[in-house]
């Protein structure tokens, strides 16, 4: 059964270091993020492959699915939960005949509902959408309206995930929109207490739904 794509979902940052990489994500586990990205754009092929099984393992036993950025051969390789794809990193049907059908496949769409709709189509599980916000992590990124959310709540039947800038202060208005989830790399992983800011990201969800 796939698992659920719904709250904080923690993106990462690239670090270099594993044992500092751990630490950072089993606080964001800690304080409720609902999933893991593993994501590292200057790593290279061999510490990539360390640090997703070792994400792996530490998300596993926090019962917290684990999805790995760009490489199908090593979500594979690893038999980690699922893989998301950039408009640049790959084609989804071949994706997901590597994945087979029981793996999450997410597809990044920007500001685009028809590419999202034709991701749904390819067989994505669930469209990313952003940026919302202006982003530290892509300054140059195309940002998206919050409309856009409200209309592929409409017209899409997968879970939509809300990507760029977003923070504690402006997360409320990508759930209120339409927003499964939240995709946070710097936000969260640059705080002084990232288990204190997955907290507040997993009450602000709390609390926006229930108005």
């Amino acid at each position: 059964m796939k698992a659920a794509i719904r709250g904080l979902y923690a993106v990462t940052p690239d670090i270099t270091d594993t044992r500092e990489l751990e630490a950072k994500v089993e606080a964001a586990l800690l304080g409720g993020a609902a999933l893991v990205q593993y994501r590292n754009k200057t790593a290279d092929a061999r510490l990539r492959s360390l640090q997703a099984d070792a994400l792996r393992t530490l998300c596993r036993a926090h019962g917290v699915p684990i999805i790995i950025n760009d490489h199908v051969e090593l979500a594979t390789t690893l038999d980690v939960d699922g893989l998301h794809l950039g408009k640049e990193d790959g084609l989804l049907p071949q994706a997901r005949a590597r994945l087979g059908a029981d793996k999450l496949l997410g597809a990044s769409c920007y500001d685009q509902l028809d590419s999202a709709v034709a991701a749904v189509q390819a067989g994505a599980d669930y469209v990313a959408f952003g940026s919302f916000f202006p982003s530290t992590v892509k300054p140059g990124a195309v940002r998206a309206p919050l409309a856009l959310l409200r209309n592929a709540k409409r017209e899409l039947s997968v879970p939509i995930v809300a990507i760029g800038g977003i923070t504690p202060d402006n997360a409320a208005q990508v759930i209120a929109a339409g927003a499964d989830a939240v995709a946070v790399i710097s936000a969260l992983f640059s705080a002084p207490d990232i288990r204190a800011v997955a907290e507040r990201f997993k009450k602000i969800f709390e609390t926006t739904l229930q108005t």
